[in-house]
């Protein structure tokens, strides 16, 4: 995993090693330098602009400016605050103008299209904690930053505008690291293996959704646990009549007025549940019965009520929530911009994981830690997609990973699906791409 820090931790570990500084800066340049030299494929001939600014990202870039000259380069500085001029034109642009530190409107020197573009630390004009755009920065091919990721490199759309982002190691200390970015090896290592033994009840899931309507979300969730390794999915739709679901599903019908007892009866060979997926408003009554389900639960949906944190918060087993934005609203989420941190703070508030979807996923657990997976595409944002997260999520937890692990392994498989298929695609297919992906990654 990569660690991960926000732009003012960063200003404090720069500011306790200020007696470092030069050897930083040449160390930073240096790595630099190597990028462009990558990027360029070679030397001869190759001419290089630098937009250096004020402070020690323009240092940065001064020093990678020498370092190339040394070999045979044609270099180039140009002061960031040098106002108009006809657009930069070079073998390739390196933006050192700001980085880390900038916390106002910048407006990056016009590049002409087609040059490639290194930033150093961050594309110079975008917001290191949100990944939201001050102005208008100009898409970077690559970026190299230093010590850890920051926030605003991994959330969109400064995840897009960053390129391909190298984390280098220039000898700082960060200290506690409590956020982490998800690599594909990450996942792999957490994948639950089949015991030799094992059999369908090993894996058990029950899923209560669906109303009138919206049976559909609660068959997607069931298709996308059985594609994720759940041995048994049993389909409780409170008024439903049991043939609901794919043909590998076991129908568990439900009294349409009074579902939550009967849904929480009989759970002694269920291994995980989740409660959700197009549950509708007018089913939501009964969700108070979920505070006695032994298992761990997944909740999702309209079943994500703040009414019933309370009642979450008192059980014993894991309990994981899935809410996109406008349902971590509903539950009371603070929306301040520091994304990782007010999701964080959640999860410890109220002792379970949160699963926050968008593009760059969040995943919280109960002690402070984040992981965020980047595998999201806008591919999926598509009706049905975030069913088929939850019924991978309630497999995960089925097949033993904990909570944050299931959030973590779910979100990539359905950020990796998603991202094969591409535009257009449908809820199901995404589930039904899911094996494919985990045995790739395998």
């Amino acid at each position: 995993m990569i660690p991960i820090v926000t732009p003012a931790r960063m200003a404090e570990v720069d500011a306790a090693a200020a007696h470092r500084i030069d050897e930083l800066i040449d160390r930073a340049g240096r790595a630099v330098a190597l990028a462009a030299l990558d990027m360029l494929g070679g030397t001869y001939g190759r001419r290089v602009i630098v937009v250096a600014g004020p402070g020690n990202n323009g240092a940065d870039g001064s020093v990678a400016a020498e370092q190339l000259r040394r070999g045979g380069v044609r270099v180039e500085v140009v002061d960031a605050l040098e106002g108009s001029q006809p657009p930069l034109t070079a073998d390739l642009v390196i933006d050192a103008a700001f980085g880390n530190g900038l916390s106002r409107p910048f407006d990056m020197l016009a590049i002409e299209d087609g040059v490639p573009v290194l930033a150093v630390d961050l594309p110079s004009g975008l917001d290191g904690l949100t990944g939201q755009p001050f102005n208008g920065p100009r898409r970077a091919d690559r970026t190299v930053t230093f010590v850890a990721l920051k926030p605003g490199l991994v959330l969109e759309p400064g995840r897009s505008l960053a390129g391909d982002v190298t984390v280098v190691d220039v000898g700082l200390d960060p200290g506690e690291i409590m956020a982490h970015a998800v690599e594909p090896h990450d996942v792999a290592a957490l994948l639950p293996a089949r015991p030799v033994d094992d059999h369908k009840w090993k894996s058990g899931v029950r899923i209560i959704g669906g109303s009138p309507g919206m049976t559909g979300a609660a068959a997607l969730a069931a298709l996308s646990a059985v594609r994720s390794g759940a041995g048994i999915v049993q389909l409780a739709l409170p008024g439903g009549r049991g043939d609901e679901g794919p043909t590998e599903v076991v129908g568990h019908p439900l009294p349409s007025a009074g579902w939550g007892a009967a849904g929480t009866a009989n759970l002694e060979r269920i291994r995980a549940v989740l409660v959700g997926p197009g549950l509708g408003p007018a089913e939501a009554a009964d969700l108070a019965a979920m505070g006695g389900v032994a298992a761990p639960l997944v909740v999702d949906g309209d079943a994500l009520q703040p009414d019933l944190l309370p009642i979450l918060g008192r059980r014993s087993a894991p309990t994981v929530l899935t809410p996109h934005d406008g349902e971590w609203a509903r539950l009371g989420g603070s929306m301040d911009d520091d994304r990782l941190d007010a999701t964080a703070d959640f999860a410890c508030d109220h002792g379970v994981t949160v699963v926050r979807k968008g593009p760059t996923t969040v995943v919280a657990a109960p002690d402070g830690s984040v992981r965020v997976v980047t595998a999201g595409t806008a591919a999926l944002a598509s009706a049905g997609t975030g069913d088929v997260l939850a019924g991978c999520v309630v497999a995960m937890l089925a097949r033993g990973l904990s909570g944050p692990d299931s959030g973590v392994v779910a979100a990539h498989l359905h950020g990796a699906a998603g991202a094969e298929l591409g535009p257009g695609l449908l809820a199901s297919e995404v589930a039904d791409r899911i094996p494919d992906v985990t045995a790739r990654l395998r």
